[in-house]
C-alpha cells in the first residue's frame, strides 16, 4: 500500500510546546512603579512624623514652627523671663583611655531662666559636678577631636543636668 506523503505525522508526546509570550503592557511594570512613589513618600512621612519629633524632645528642642498656639504662647512667656546665667568653674577630669596621662580643665556654664534657678544650682552643686565628671570622663581623645562632637557632649550634658533639676531647668 502506499503512503501518503501529503499528511504530517502526529506531535511527538516528549516534544514542548512552544512557552507562552510575556505579557505586555503596563501590568509588569506595576510593582515597580508603586515601590517607586510609595517608598520615598513613605520615607518622608516617617521622617517628618516620627523621627524628627522623637529627636527634638530627646534633645530638649522646642517645637517647630507649625506648633500649636499653646506652646507658642508659652515660648513667648519664657523669653519675657530673664536668663541667669551660674558659672560653674573648673571641673577637671581625666580623658578615658590615656590611663591618667591627659586630662581635661574645664569651665562650664549654665543657663536658664527662672526665680530659683541660682538657687537650684547651688543646691545641687555636688550632683552636677559628678554628672559633667562622668558624662566628660567617659569620652576618649579620640573621641574629643570629633567634628561636632561639642555639640553631642553639650546634649548630653544638658539632658543629665535636667535629669536632676527637672525638665527643661537649662
Amino acid at each position: 500500500m502506499p503512503e501518503d506523503r501529503t499528511s504530517t505525522p502526529p506531535p511527538a508526546a516528549n516534544e514542548a510546546t512552544p512557552p507562552a509570550p510575556a505579557p505586555a503592557g503596563f501590568k509588569p511594570w506595576l510593582p515597580l512603579l508603586i515601590t517607586t512613589v510609595f517608598m520615598p513618600v513613605l520615607a518622608w512621612g516617617m521622617t517628618q512624623f516620627v523621627i524628627l519629633p522623637q529627636l527634638q524632645q530627646g534633645l530638649g528642642i522646642s517645637a517647630p514652627a507649625g506648633a500649636p498656639a499653646a506652646a507658642k504662647a508659652n515660648k513667648k512667656d519664657a523669653k519675657k523671663e530673664k536668663s541667669v546665667s551660674v558659672p560653674m568653674n573648673k571641673l577637671l577630669v581625666n580623658v578615658a583611655d590615656t590611663m591618667g596621662a591627659r586630662y581635661l580643665l574645664v569651665s562650664l556654664s549654665l543657663v536658664g531662666s527662672g526665680p530659683d534657678f541660682q538657687a537650684k544650682i547651688t543646691e545641687h552643686d555636688a550632683q552636677l559636678r559628678d554628672i559633667a565628671s562622668g558624662v566628660l570622663g567617659s569620652k576618649s581623645l579620640a573621641d574629643l577631636e570629633k567634628p561636632g562632637e561639642r555639640n553631642l557632649i553639650r546634649n548630653e550634658l544638658i539632658s543629665g543636668f535636667n535629669g536632676i533639676l527637672g525638665d527643661s531647668a537649662i
